[in-house]
């Protein structure tokens, strides 16, 4: 099978969980004999075409033009996306179906997708509603318009998880038939590391424990909860650092409620970090702590427990379908500083419960989420897709001007109500 994988992100381009996502997925389907091709937005420094374990990966032209906003930006990068998605299918004669990973690439999935006249699958990672807990503004509204239009063009939309599958049906009015679940995962290989006192010692003094996050900067990830449970942690074990690496928009704001409230000098905020120094601190860290307040998955938490480190996370979305309480990690309230402190203070005064939690943790995703289930799953969307393509009359229209009077007039509708409601 030829596959056309879109997405905004790939490795070494990484700001989150779904360049990981794409990565895995990819190469899982690869070591099942299938042809993955990736498009995706390149930068200074990166070949623009290469092969990393076995992934045909293209990559944009870095963007000459200064946008004057970020969705200019983003339409810019489709128009880029559409370029080498053209280049790649001239070169290579065939695909089977294209497959897109949240809206950054929908516009490029779309032309293809008529042009072509395949079939597309789409992967919703996470919705605009969700992040900001509603549509408050212009630029919001668009990207949930763009996520809606998106699930309509689909053939079939893969969500991550219960809680994930719950928002889209809802949000988008979806039917059941269309949505499938297939969890997130991590690949043990690519987290393994050595402990290091050497390296610990870099971010914290040998008498000091460690607490831990990884992730994007941003107010959804609850980074601030963590920031607010620190002074009652300190009260009680007060030789313990906070370790915070990622980087996003929300920095400036932690900075300075970590200088309000008197605790910087406990805080490492570390700015972006190589999987290989992730890898590290994993090892090094008594506790890793994820307090989001929505979160689709938290593959993130996977990635602590696959290092066999106890996690710490708030019992929300996809979080609480895999982190049992007590079981293979400790959960709490969603935004309540109180419970997180109390729950970190737990495993940083209790080291062999805290190690009997983690083996627990590491123990479950070895078993439940590997890749190549995933992949199998995956594979499985796949193949229904295209035998109900192969049935279908669209297959032997015209690409994109055979979308009928009744699809554009649904569309219009659907968007002037976003608009003004």
């Amino acid at each position: 099978m030829n596959i056309l994988m879109f997405s905004w992100e790939y490795p070494p381009v990484s700001y989150g969980g779904l360049a990981r996502h794409v990565q895995d997925l990819s190469e899982a389907l690869v070591n099942m004999g299938h042809n993955v091709y990736i498009i995706t937005q390149g930068d200074h420094n990166i070949p623009e075409e290469e092969v990393i374990n076995g992934v045909k990966v293209y990559r944009t032209s870095p963007v000459q033009i200064s946008a004057n906003n970020f969705i200019d930006n983003i339409l810019h990068l489709n128009f880029q996306l559409v370029e080498k998605g053209i280049y790649l299918v001239n070169r290579i004669g065939h695909i089977d179906l294209i497959h897109g990973h949240d809206w950054l690439v929908f516009w490029s999935t779309r032309v293809l997708k008529h042009a072509l006249i395949k079939p597309l699958i789409y992967t919703i990672h996470a919705t605009e509603f969700g992040r900001n807990q509603g549509i408050y503004n212009d630029m919001q509204r668009y990207i949930n318009d763009l996520e809606w239009y998106a699930t309509f063009e689909a053939w079939r939309v893969i969500v991550c998880s219960q809680y994930m599958e719950r928002e889209v049906k809802n949000l988008f009015q979806l039917p059941d038939d269309k949505v499938v679940k297939i969890p997130n995962g991590v690949n043990e290989e690519n987290y393994r590391a050595e402990y290091s006192d050497i390296f610990r010692k870099k971010y914290t003094s040998p008498d000091e424990k460690m607490v831990f996050y990884v992730g994007r900067i941003v107010r959804e990830k609850g980074i601030q909860v963590l920031i607010q449970a620190i002074p009652k942690i300190l009260s009680s074990e007060p030789q313990t650092k906070f370790v915070i690496a990622g980087k996003g928009p929300y920095l400036d704001n932690l900075k300075a409620q970590a200088d309000y409230l008197g605790i910087a000098n406990r805080i490492y905020f570390t700015g972006f970090v190589s999987d290989e120094t992730r890898n590290k601190l994993y090892r090094v860290a008594d506790v890793a702590v994820f307090p989001s307040l929505y979160e689709p998955f938290g593959i993130v938490a996977l990635e602590a427990m696959v290092t066999r480190t106890p996690v710490v996370v708030s019992e929300v979305g996809g979080l609480a379908e895999f982190v049992q309480d007590r079981k293979n990690g400790l959960t709490v309230g969603a935004n309540d500083p109180h419970g997180l402190a109390e729950a970190i203070l737990y495993l940083l005064k209790n080291p062999e419960e805290a190690k009997k939690i983690a083996d627990r943790g590491y123990r479950m995703v070895r078993d439940k989420f590997s890749w190549n289930q995933i992949a199998l799953e995956t594979l499985q969307v796949y193949k229904q897709v295209l035998d109900e393509y192969q049935e279908s009359n669209w297959n032997k229209g015209e690409g994109i001007t055979n979308m009928n009077i009744d699809e554009e007039s649904l569309i219009y509708r659907y968007l002037m109500k976003k608009k003004y409601s």
